[in-house]
């Protein structure tokens, strides 16, 4: 004989006929909830659906559908030929791990915490602000004019992709890359930088940062010796060392690295990594003359030269200088560029373009990384330089770092006085402005962002001690009005370092 039901509160379960949500919908949450607070234990047999309705003066059908879908998510169970139970495994409990540690509360010490002598060196190099939040304060050099980005166009490509998904494109991909994007990139770069590739030698990176980290370990063993740009990009100094290069820090002048020094010093460098055409920080642009003898280096030794080519398109005061990979004959040139400062830093995009003979060994580190970026993301980028968007989008972003440059260096000497040397770049997205010999820009920079002044000191880019310190001052992401406001509060910091001459 059926066992008979456990009385049920029937008020707490009855539906509001005045409620804008279906008596169905009403139901299943009275249940549910009734479940979870345990008003409704585990194991308790519920009415027959005909008799709940009765009771409640429903539909039977409303009954039905509300059973079965809590006995699709797990809250319900039938027992054939003796009625609907409450399950014994409730799906809430399933998703939680038993003997979850608060996590307010830091776990025990273990007993040994030593770290890689890798991961040691990297925790105490001065790489940068990793993982920090940092507020948009002037003149923070990696901040973008976002608001000028046309996010409603980008949001139809996004849609459309979207649309006309196919199940290949929510697959796996090719770690390479989408093929499309491929094709746009080498199309792109053979028009507007001089870089003579195919598709096939493309690879789609997550940023520039992971096009270094990848070339690193494909092409370096530990203790390989690498000429590094002093000052240069931190980013890559960490990539570096996190495949245990040696870095030798070569000096930069108005010609950019210097190769002769470097030469000297370590004749038989594995690589070298440059930004010829905008260097990082500094801005000058690498002369032929040292593009012909880094290459002729790279070709007669057998090294590698990483060419990161980061912000080429803000070329303020002539055409784009044609990248060094256009003029390598020996395949020698690792040629990286990105996304993140043309369109959007969050976006993580880049592009690797590798010399034919080592492409496969490039998509198999690709593999083993991450396995591949984001498909939709790739096909919106396509999408976004198929149609033009791109072009134009450079093109009006040009002008307005321009505009923004020349307000920054046209309103700082009235300012500034001397305190603060700011002379124009040809291209790129900050200045540097030079202090005179002997100030500290370290503590410079120190007082500044307790100022609200986010303005790098330049030394922090270097590996060697540097003939003059500066501060690094990005305006792109300021308008005028905020570039001559931050100006005023840089001018009462360098006060306290700087007498006026």
């Amino acid at each position: 004989m059926p066992k008979e039901p456990t009385a049920l509160n029937l008020a707490a379960i009855a539906p509001n006929p005045a409620s804008s949500q279906s008596l169905v919908q009403q139901l299943y949450e009275n249940l549910r909830t009734a479940v979870l607070d345990g008003r409704l234990p585990v194991g308790m047999r519920l009415p027959a659906s005909r008799l709940l309705a009765a009771e409640l003066g429903l539909a039977r059908n409303t009954v039905v559908t509300a059973y079965e879908q809590l006995m699709a998510e797990g809250y319900l169970e039938s027992r054939t030929g003796d009625g609907t139970y409450v399950s014994r495994a409730l799906p809430d409990e399933l998703l939680t791990v038993a003997g979850f540690v608060h996590p307010g509360k830091s776990p025990p010490p273990a007993a040994d915490q030593r770290l890689s002598i890798r991961s040691q060196a990297l925790a105490t190099a001065n790489l940068g602000p990793w993982g920090q939040d940092r507020a948009p304060q002037p003149f923070r050099p990696d901040l973008l004019a976002l608001d000028h980005f046309p996010i409603d166009l980008w949001g139809r490509l996004v849609s459309r992709q979207w649309r006309e998904a196919t199940l290949a494109l929510l697959s796996y991909s090719e770690p390479a890359g989408l093929r499309a994007l491929r094709e746009e990139v080498a199309a792109y770069l053979g028009a507007a930088r001089g870089v003579r590739c195919t598709a096939e030698q493309v690879l789609i990176t997550a940023g520039a940062q992971q096009g270094i980290d990848l070339a690193a370990r494909v092409l370096l063993n530990p203790g390989d010796q690498v000429w590094f740009e002093n000052p240069g990009y931190r980013g890559a100094r960490g990539a570096l060392m996190a495949a245990d290069a040696a870095l030798i820090p070569a000096p930069v002048d108005e010609e950019g690295i210097d190769i002769a020094y470097a030469r000297q010093r370590a004749p038989h460098a594995r690589a070298a990594y440059v930004t010829p055409s905008h260097q990082y920080p500094t801005g000058v642009t690498m002369s032929l003359a040292r593009r012909l003898a880094l290459l002729e280096w790279a070709e007669h030794t057998g090294a590698w030269v990483i060419e990161d080519d980061y912000d080429s398109e803000y070329r303020y005061n002539c055409r784009p200088l044609a990248a060094l990979q256009g003029l390598d004959r020996a395949g020698r040139v690792i040629y990286l560029g990105t996304f993140s400062k043309v369109l959007f830093p969050s976006l993580r995009l880049g592009y690797l373009v590798v010399p034919p003979a080592q492409v496969d060994a490039f998509i198999r580190m690709r593999a083993l990384s991450d396995r591949q970026s984001p498909t939709i993301d790739q096909a919106v980028v396509a999408a976004f330089l198929r149609e033009g968007h791109f072009a134009r989008h450079i093109r009006r972003m040009r002008a307005l770092y321009a505009e923004r440059q020349a307000a920054l260096v046209e309103a700082a000497p009235a300012i500034l006085g001397n305190r603060l040397t700011i002379r124009s770049a040809d291209a790129g997205l900050h200045v540097v402005g030079w202090l005179p010999p002997g100030v500290d820009d370290q503590a410079v920079a120190g007082a500044g962002a307790a100022a609200g002044i986010d303005a790098p000191a330049v030394t922090n880019y270097a590996l060697a001690p540097l003939p003059q310190g500066g501060l690094i001052l990005g305006y792109a992401a300021l308008t005028p009005a905020q570039i001559t406001e931050g100006l005023h509060r840089l001018a009462h910091v360098l006060a306290d370092f700087v007498p006026q001459g």
